[in-house]
């Protein structure tokens, strides 16, 4: 402010000064308001969850782990919410009762559309960028290639699954193979990977598609008789599953969350357990737009419009 010599102008100086001040410290309040009222509030306790592709317990003894991980990492309270099926987990995230669920490809894409693009993807393991699904067959019922599936019965996994039912449907369909009109009867779906192979062990159908690191699992454990089925067909890759967040969920804790997988590593004695656990050897950060090839392989074959 310039300060004058004579009284009045003084005077008339120092009102243009009240009147400037008066002006400023309601719009400076207004501004701290609205910003206030913006700012995305970090909720208490962080709600996870993950797509149930395996029997309950298996997926309590994968995630639990991940939960109490992320609660030390990010200093905030983590819950692991079990859920029943796949189409829940993505309500959950639409009505903001979850808050980052391990979804497949699929499912991913289903939780950007519900939720009108409030939902982000936030890390992927390194093998997510080239998945595979592979087709499994008891080495009895003479099938070695697609088209031996012919009027045979087959089992896909859940149908919301993108490793279970959406890729292998839209290879089948690439193949001239169309699930609903050339097996002997309609596909049925097992609810989960290992189930999808468990069924054709045990003779329920055929054959099956699922995840081929669930199938490898089921390999490794000894919970499927390699003599009895076998693996006659893999698919080409495709990205598959993400840690997929609500977008409500403040920048800064959504960084926290891919920096706390990020920083998981395979020669860490602790973080190797986790990373075991998921089946990975490590995560890399996720770009949203890499999930446009799900998105049109859905559409393509019918089950996104």
């Amino acid at each position: 402010m310039v300060a004058f010599s004579g009284g009045s102008e003084t005077f008339l100086a120092t009102r243009a000064h009240r009147a400037i001040v008066w002006v400023l410290i309601p719009l400076a309040l207004m501004l701290i308001d609205t910003a206030a009222f913006g700012a995305e509030a970090d909720p208490d306790v962080l709600r996870v969850s993950a797509i149930p592709d395996e029997n309950p317990s298996e997926i309590l003894r994968v995630y639990m782990p991940f939960a109490d991980y992320l609660s030390k990492e990010l200093g905030l309270r983590v819950q692991f919410v079990p859920v029943i099926d796949y189409a829940a987990t993505v309500e959950a995230l639409v009505a903001k009762k979850l808050d980052l669920v391990w979804y497949g490809g699929l499912t991913s894409v289903q939780a950007v559309r519900r939720t009108g693009g409030a939902a982000t993807r936030l890390v992927m393991r390194q093998e997510d960028a080239a998945f595979t699904s592979v087709f499994v067959a008891r080495r009895d019922s003479g099938i070695k290639n697609l088209s031996d599936l012919a009027g045979k019965t087959f089992a896909f996994g859940s149908v919301s699954s993108t490793s279970g039912h959406l890729m292998p449907r839209f290879f089948l369909l690439r193949h001239g193979i169309d699930p609903d009109r050339d097996f002997a009867k309609k596909p049925a779906f097992a609810g989960a990977h290992d189930s999808a192979a468990l069924w054709v062990a045990a003779g329920k159908v055929d054959a099956a598609a699922l995840n081929s690191l669930v199938w490898a699992k089921l390999v490794e454990t000894k919970r499927i008789d390699v003599s009895r089925v076998a693996v006659f067909w893999t698919t080409p890759p495709y990205v598959d599953y993400a840690w997929t967040a609500r977008t409500e969920l403040s920048p800064a804790l959504r960084e926290r969350i891919v920096r706390a997988f990020l920083q998981l590593s395979y020669d860490n004695r602790e973080h190797r357990r986790l990373l075991d656990l998921h089946r990975t050897k490590g995560y890399s950060r996720a770009r949203d737009e890499d999930w446009r090839p799900i998105e049109d392989a859905a559409i393509a074959s019918g089950l996104l419009k």
